[in-house]
């Protein structure tokens, strides 16, 4: 009997790795919990212990070789004297289905699972299926997508085969390490699917008319309610029915049962014509998730908004001599938001409470600053998080902010990137906004608005200059930070603009 030495998790985001040093080689006696070998990926190390005691067997991936999560890496027979997998000839055809197909549900059957979601995310949603039953896939090829409350989730095959099954539709959640489809490692695509099974008649009619299968959790809630298909409308693609139709569907029919004749609907009555001009599209859970956090915040925190405005003339002049010399010497371009970091963490440090949160009846006072930076995305908004922000250079914030901007783009943030920040900054300037109240950021106690520079005649040393000119707003929690803290920490990082020399006199 053999043991098999998988991949282990690798992280939010991380699909895979190299093979970067084999600890051991075939026929040698390991221990459980032994080092066996080390892979590399572009953030981290991963060692992989042995899983048991025995002798290695067949490496099945050798240094060098990039692998996917859960990959199969070796064998590892039972007992000190038994000899590698590969000279047991006839333990080849057991093993090599194996070796070709990691994960697997039985035979050359590889399962597809849902990956690691991050740190305290428990489900996800299947947002979008790239591929249907029948479909033959290369390894690492992305199947699906999956949302959860905070980052999107790419799901690669974890083999070349042809997908011979999907368990979890679009629309459905599913558990960390659940099961999504299975793919038959051999390229042998087997009858349909179940389901391409559809129901039959009015099961597999959408209020559109198509025929498509409703979501199994629907169907189920549809039949211990007594409801049909026509009687739901579907908002899943192509009209699905989703188990949320079906809760709507319930919810309304008790609603009119309760109340013929309510005082006030859930929206505006509407014609049969502009209704059927209209597109009813479900909030993924990103933007669910942004609107719960944004009323919270107005319902939560006593939040209030102070505005100044800051002449850019000298950072604007400053970035302007040295832009050439910084991008030559450290890669990157130099922007406005390292000095807007590097002035709010100097003021920060003036005014704490602004950098503070409230944890019941206490204040926890920061002593770092973690800079969260809101970011637009196509799904929404996110902040990842610049930690010890206060601690950087201007070159390696604006490396960082890049960096953190572009994985937000991509959906590839993870919930350790997106936690623990301590105050944020909102550029609402990049769409041309000229001013605006930011809404907090729980359980923040400040968010620093950003806007557009706009050149306006302002009075300097008693004559009419033009100037390029910026508004600020900050809003804070009213409950820790009283109105003079706040102006305070406005002025201090107007100060800190107008003039950046202050940064490195640190005044």
């Amino acid at each position: 009997m053999s043991t098999e030495v998988r991949v282990p998790t690798l992280g939010e985001s991380v699909t895979e790795a190299t093979v970067a040093t084999w600890f051991k080689k075939p026929g040698d006696a390991v221990q459980a919990d032994e080092m066996l070998c080390e892979l590399e990926t572009d953030k981290v190390t991963v060692e992989v212990p042995a899983p048991a005691a025995g002798t290695l067997g067949d490496i099945v991936a050798n240094e060098g070789d990039t692998v996917g999560v859960d990959a199969l890496l070796a064998t590892i027979e039972e007992g000190e004297g038994a000899k590698p997998a590969k000279s047991e000839k006839k333990d080849a055809p057991k093993d090599e289905p194996k070796s070709e197909a990691p994960a697997s549900g039985g035979g050359d059957s590889v399962d597809i699972m849902v990956p690691a979601l991050g740190e305290s995310v428990s489900e996800a949603t299947v947002s979008t299926w790239f591929k249907k039953v029948g479909d033959t896939v290369a390894a690492d090829e992305m199947l699906c997508e999956l949302e959860t409350d905070k980052v999107s989730v790419e799901v690669p095959a974890p083999s070349a085969g042809t997908i011979t099954e999907i368990l979890a539709d679009e629309g459905e959640t599913v558990a960390a390490g659940a099961k999504l489809g299975v793919i038959s490692a051999s390229g042998d695509a087997p009858a349909p699917a179940p389901k391409s099974e559809a129901p039959k008649g009015d099961e597999a009619k959408s209020s559109s008319g198509k025929d498509v299968e409703d979501a199994p959790s629907a169907k189920k809630m549809m039949a211990e309610a007594g409801l049909k298909s026509d009687d739901v409308k579907g908002t899943g693609r192509d009209g699905r029915v989703m188990k949320e139709d079906v809760q709507a569907a319930i919810s309304a029919s008790k609603s009119a049962a309760s109340s013929p004749a309510p005082a006030s609907a859930p929206r505006a009555p509407v014609s049969a014509d502009d209704e059927a001009r209209e597109e009813r599209v479900k909030m993924t859970r990103l933007r669910q998730t942004i609107a719960r956090r944004l009323k919270e915040a107005q319902n939560t925190a006593a939040m209030l908004t102070t505005y100044n405005e800051v002449d850019m003339t000298e950072v604007m002049a400053l970035r302007n001599e040295y832009k050439d010399l910084f991008f030559k010497k450290h890669g990157i371009k130099l922007g406005f938001m390292s000095f807007f970091v590097k002035a709010c963490a100097h003021a920060l440090k003036e005014v704490p409470e602004v950098n503070a949160e409230i944890d019941g009846t206490d204040v926890i006072y920061k002593n770092y600053v973690h800079m969260g930076v809101a970011v637009g995305t196509p799904t929404g908004l996110v902040v990842p998080v610049v930690r010890d922000a206060d601690q950087m250079s201007f070159h390696g914030i604006e490396a960082k902010i890049n960096e953190l901007g572009k994985r937000a783009r991509d959906g590839k943030l993870s919930m350790a990137e997106m936690q623990g920040g301590s105050f944020t900054i909102s550029n609402g300037g990049v769409y041309g906004s000229l001013m605006s109240s930011p809404i907090l950021n729980p359980p923040q106690s400040g968010i620093l608005g950003m806007h557009k520079i706009q050149d306006r005649p302002m009075v300097v040393n008693g004559e009419i200059k033009i100037r390029p000119m910026m508004y600020l707003a900050l809003s804070y929690d009213h409950r820790i930070v009283d109105g003079k803290g706040a102006v305070t920490f406005l002025v201090r990082v107007k100060e800190a603009l107008e003039d950046p020399r202050r940064l490195l006199m640190d005044l």
